[in-house]
């Protein structure tokens, strides 16, 4: 029996885990990094052990360092999660060495499965229809393309090892191939160690599908149905749902049936995931195999009543699959949305920052997963999903419509997310209608989807209730008459007036409270319609138009925050008699910045220096490559030009804004390149180590 559990990974996945041990009583053993010292995760387990600095290499990848944390504290099993060393069979193996559990399959199956090469060998020799691929790690520029026409045009090339998403690219001219597969090993490496990389054939417009298996000791597979995974961005998930809407009865056994003959081709013991393509007609390939637990588990749960954690840590301690596992059926229809700290109208470029405020409201049938908590840091080091936003209900629709309405609902203050994104995708459609594959957010941009709801009108709103929120915090605040509203005046005078900046620019906001009540503007424009019901410091009851409405207030230093039903806005409050404004560091760093500079687009490391001061470019040239949250950002010349100053080194750290080359811009325009040309690569959730919220 386990008694003891540590678990070898971070954020969202590492509370999932400990949340099933509580329940099953046993006791949890916590890894921190430097920077986790107070996240929900550290802070809940029994007792956690610092392990190093704060990225990956320095922490959560330190095998020797998480295995002796485990001896110390007398653990007797370690859990790893997903990302990071999940997937590594020397960590599965130094378990087995000190007589610790490992919660997972055998190394033999993990390396097996882990090389995409001889997987792919594998599946193919059990039966299962694959794609055409090469391994691309020795081959020449002269020998890639090549290798490529007899894959099949166009190719996708990606990291032989570790998780699908590392280094991903679709390849569809012979001239960029070189330089595909030159990042992907570059990435591939950096990630898990080895550069190995793979082309293989790619599939216009497929949908993704994965099934789940559970093996145990004693040589039973079972499959547990079916995962829909197809609106995915760079490769990565972001909408996961089971049942899938493409899948009937007779393709679901055929998917089964292949799903399970590959696991038992490596002597699978536990929880695992077989990834398929799946073509309009029905055809389907195998895609590879995730030798650990999902981030998208959570909807299979849902669907069979089935506690995944929990069947892992039996199987574990040797015991045979359960009835429960044995005669699984799915029931209703559950969606998850992974909430990211992401612009998805720059391109998801990731975001960083201060978390003040995660409130996701509980609704019957709603299952939130987070890694993060009010005051959590979103920094650079690890992917940025907040937290797994899971609806379950009777039907596709019901499911949809609930998450879709949690997620609206839902306070998320001081990061950018994709929260209006995912609210778009949920209520588009086309996604209820069933008609997804992985070119969705192709078809329908995110300027489309995640346009912020209720338009300009929605953000006068949203600006009038901050202002009079302001102004009721400030009269509660005062030492004398604090009853009597901010502005207030018995005799006719000027209007009290707070600017705004929003998303869609400046917003004016004026008020005066007299005798007749109060008299308010926006943008200079009169609002009598507008009728003030109550008013707080943190709530304000609007009715306007004929409609009353609750706004909350929540206000951070100068940004003020707020909620209402007719979406969210961040309003930044502008300073009344002139000086810098807070947050204005940045933007006056880039006006001080000499002609042509290239700014950093957001925190991250320069991994790549690809010019030297002097060097003649082309327009597109990239200069910088800095990676942030495990996704590289190359930072490419906007036009023809010499560089005059390169003053980053690979390895050093930087902020957003910082000057990163310089363009001589003698006889040219000058310019600022406000948005990098981003590196279709990424590494998918599950690949890369978990996120504030898990992988």
């Amino acid at each position: 029996m386990i008694a003891k559990l540590l678990v070898a990974n971070r954020g969202e996945i590492a509370r999932r885990v400990m949340r099933t041990c509580r329940a099953m009583g046993i006791a949890t053993v916590a890894v921190f990094a430097d920077p986790d010292a107070g996240e929900p995760f550290a802070v809940e387990a029994d007792e956690a052990v610092p392990i190093g600095g704060a990225t990956p290499a320095e922490s959560y990848l330190r095998a020797e360092a998480i295995l002796d944390a485990a001896e110390r504290t007398g653990a007797d099993a370690v859990h790893p999660g997903y990302g990071f060393l999940a997937e590594n069979p020397d960590f599965a193996r130094g378990c087995r060495k000190r007589d610790l559990v490992f919660v997972g399959p055998p190394a033999e199956a993990i390396a097996a499965m882990g090389d995409k090469l001889e997987a792919k060998r594998l599946a193919a020799a059990a039966g299962i229809p694959v794609l055409p691929g090469a391994d691309a790690t020795a081959l020449t520029s002269g020998e890639l393309p090549a290798a490529a026409d007899r894959v099949g045009w166009p190719v996708l090339v990606k990291a032989a090892l570790g998780g699908g998403g590392v280094g991903m690219r679709v390849v569809r001219d012979r001239g960029d191939l070189a330089g595909a597969v030159a990042a992907a090993a570059r990435q591939a490496a950096a990630a898990f160690g080895d550069g190995t990389v793979l082309l293989e054939r790619y599939v216009e417009a497929p949908r993704h599908v994965e099934v789940q298996v559970l093996g145990d000791a004693h040589g039973r597979v079972v499959h547990l149905f079916e995962r829909e995974c197809s609106i995915q961005r760079r490769h990565q998930k972001l909408v996961e749902e089971a049942p899938s809407p493409a899948v009937d009865a007779r393709l679901r056994r055929r998917l089964g049936a292949a799903a399970v003959a590959a696991a038992e081709a490596v002597g699978y013991v536990g929880a695992g995931t077989v990834e398929f393509l799946l073509a309009p007609d029905g055809e389907f390939w195998f895609l590879e195999m995730n030798t650990r637990l999902q981030v998208e588990h959570p909807v299979t749960e849902a669907v069979t009543g089935l506690d995944l954690v929990r069947l892992q840590l039996l199987v574990a301690e040797g015991a045979p699959l359960p009835r429960e596992a044995l005669d699984a059926r799915v029931t209703g229809h559950a969606i998850e949305a992974r909430l990211y700290a992401e612009d998805p109208l720059r391109g998801f470029l990731p975001a960083t920052g201060t978390l003040h405020r995660f409130r996701i409201d509980p609704r019957p049938g709603l299952r939130v997963d987070a890694g993060v908590a009010d005051g959590s840091t979103v920094g650079i080091h690890y992917d940025p999903m907040l937290a797994k936003v899971i609806a379950y209900a009777p039907t596709r629709r019901e499911a949809a419509g609930l998450l879709a309405a949690a997620l609206a609902g839902a306070r998320v203050h001081g990061v950018t997310t994709n929260r209006d994104l995912l609210v778009g995708v949920l209520r588009h459609p086309a996604f209820l209608a069933g008609r997804t594959d992985t070119h969705f957010l192709e078809r329908h941009p995110p300027a489309e989807l995640g346009a912020a709801p209720g338009g300009q009108e929605a953000e006068r709103l949203h600006a009038v209730a901050a202002a009079l929120a302001a102004q009721a915090e400030r009269a509660a605040s005062a030492p004398v008459q604090s009853g009597i509203p901010s502005g207030w005046r018995n005799n006719p005078s000027q209007p009290q007036r707070v600017e705004f900046e929003g998303a869609g620019g400046p917003v004016a906001v004026g008020y005066r409270f007299g005798r007749s009540g109060l008299e308010l503007a926006v943008d200079g424009e009169p609002r009598r319609e507008v009728r003030v019901r109550s008013c707080r410091p943190d709530a304000v009851d609007l009715e306007t138009g004929g409609v009353r409405r609750r706004f909350e207030v929540h206000r951070v230093g100068a940004v003020h925050y707020v909620d209402s039903p007719l979406g969210h806005a961040a309003l930044r409050e502008r300073p009344r008699f002139g000086g810098p404004a807070e947050g204005r560091v940045a933007e006056r760093a880039a006006e001080a910045a000499p002609a042509g500079s290239l700014a950093a687009p957001l925190p991250g490391v320069v991994r790549r220096v690809g010019a030297a001061p002097g060097d003649l470019v082309p327009a597109g040239a990239v200069l910088v490559v800095v990676e942030a949250m495990k996704t590289e950002h190359r930072v490419a010349a906007p036009r023809a030009g010499r560089v005059r100053e390169l003053p980053v080194a690979e390895g050093q750290e930087v902020e957003a804004g910082t000057v990163l080359a310089v363009l001589d811009d003698a006889g040219l325009d000058d310019a600022v390149l406000d948005e990098p040309v981003l590196d279709e690569a990424g590494l998918d959730e599950d690949d890369a180590g978990p996120g504030p919220g898990g992988r």
